[in-house]
């Protein structure tokens, strides 16, 4: 058995299509089933379920439409039953029908809701098979009308996708999002030991940032639009205390790219630092760091944000050695009432010490909470009870 299927389709109706689509095809014993498109004057074949050694049919490929058996089955001109071709003047003017040979042909329109016609779901074989009745058309309707259910889910999907795209390349295209710095406090030196960027979008929907990094990523914008927020941010550096340093998001997909380095080449290093984002497991991380080698050998500082957030970032932890373990501001929250959060902080301050890493809290909002980190230990946070994100102090 072949299963193909044409690499634009949505994932999950495609796996529904093709397994129908085999279904059918071994219930009627046929070699071959598909479902064409009708594309202006042309048939193209987009999915397609053989036998072995059966005649193949290519997945994108098309032919005439006035020269196919599909058009002449909507228009009336084939009947949708055919047990076997050699018997029907229409069917023997088809050169296919003795090249092929085709012998039995079950064809029906595939209608979509609004009444047009998506094409045909076919099955063939180059043997005669006089057994083939009404039952068995009646089976190629159902299955018609699934597959147009499916087909109009995919469309749905491709317009979603050409939606996001389109607000996404806008966003970029135009500028539509600046940056703001939110201050990170040293307790123990009491002064401000770097500084954040964060993106802010000026775009509808109004929503946080990252919901604008996750639709960037469905549709493989995201790497653009986080280059093009650190980019914007880089230019702020000049106004950056000189003894401070610049902390910058990105994904292991963007900094795998290689083009933070490229990015990077005319800054100081020592005055940068790397925030790793993803939440998922990433499944090259010998690669992520050897993306990272160079950068923080030139002095990057690494940071692996939202500690305690889930297993990701253990994993981040483990694999990358960063310098900075940002402590995640669900474990922050009421610290100062949660035995379980500051057992776990107080943990994680053990490691990073051991390690050779410094352990940052975010999300500071309370003088209690505030009071508690003290008290276990770390000295470097940010959050709002010490400072909002916005423009750089002049």
């Amino acid at each position: 058995m072949a299963l193909r299927l044409d690499e634009n389709s949505a994932a999950s109706a495609e796996r529904a299509l093709l397994e129908a689509l085999h279904a059918i095809r071994a219930h009627l014993g046929m070699e071959v089933a598909f479902i064409s498109e009708f594309d202006n004057d042309r048939r193209v074949f987009r999915y397609v379920d053989e036998e072995q050694g059966a005649p193949r049919l290519e997945v994108g490929a098309s032919d005439p439409r006035e020269a196919s058996y599909c058009q002449r089955v909507v228009d009336g001109r084939l009947p949708e039953l055919i047990p076997d071709a050699a018997q029907n003047r229409e069917a023997l003017s088809l050169p296919g029908t003795r090249e092929m040979p085709i012998g039995a042909h079950l064809s029906v329109p595939i209608r979509l809701r609004d009444g047009s016609v998506y094409g045909t779901l076919c099955c063939f074989d180059r043997q005669a098979d006089e057994t083939l009745n009404e039952r068995d058309l009646g089976m190629m309707r159902v299955f018609a009308d699934f597959a147009a259910r499916q087909l109009e889910r995919q469309r749905e999907h491709k317009q979603r996708q050409q939606a996001v795209e389109e607000r996404i390349r806008d966003v970029l295209d135009q500028r539509r999002f600046h940056v703001v710095f939110q201050p990170l406090h040293d307790l123990a030196g009491q002064h401000i030991a770097g500084y954040e960027a964060l993106t802010r979008f000026a775009a509808e929907p109004a929503r946080g940032p990252d919901k604008w990094f996750e639709e960037a990523a469905t549709v493989g914008l995201r790497e653009e639009l986080e280059l093009a927020a650190i980019e914007l941010a880089l230019a702020s550096l000049p106004d950056i205390p000189a003894t401070a340093y610049l902390s910058l998001n990105a994904s292991p997909a963007t900094i795998l790219s290689g083009r933070l380095d490229d990015m990077f080449e005319s800054y100081p290093l020592d005055r940068l630092m790397l925030e790793v984002t993803e939440h998922d497991v990433v499944e090259d991380y010998a690669g992520l760091s050897e993306s990272l080698a160079s950068m923080r050998a030139r002095g990057l500082r690494l940071a692996i944000d939202d500690a305690g957030a889930g297993y990701a970032s253990f994993r981040h932890i483990l694999r990358l050695a960063p310098d900075v373990i940002k402590l995640d501001r669900s474990l922050t929250h009421e610290i100062d009432r949660r035995d379980e959060s500051r057992a776990l902080a107080a943990a994680l301050l053990g490691f990073a010490s051991q390690t050779g890493s410094r352990l940052m809290a975010e999300g500071v909002e309370t003088q209690e909470e505030l009071a508690t980190l003290r008290e276990i230990g770390i000295c470097t946070v940010q959050g709002y009870l010490l400072g909002r994100p916005g423009p750089l102090p002049s």
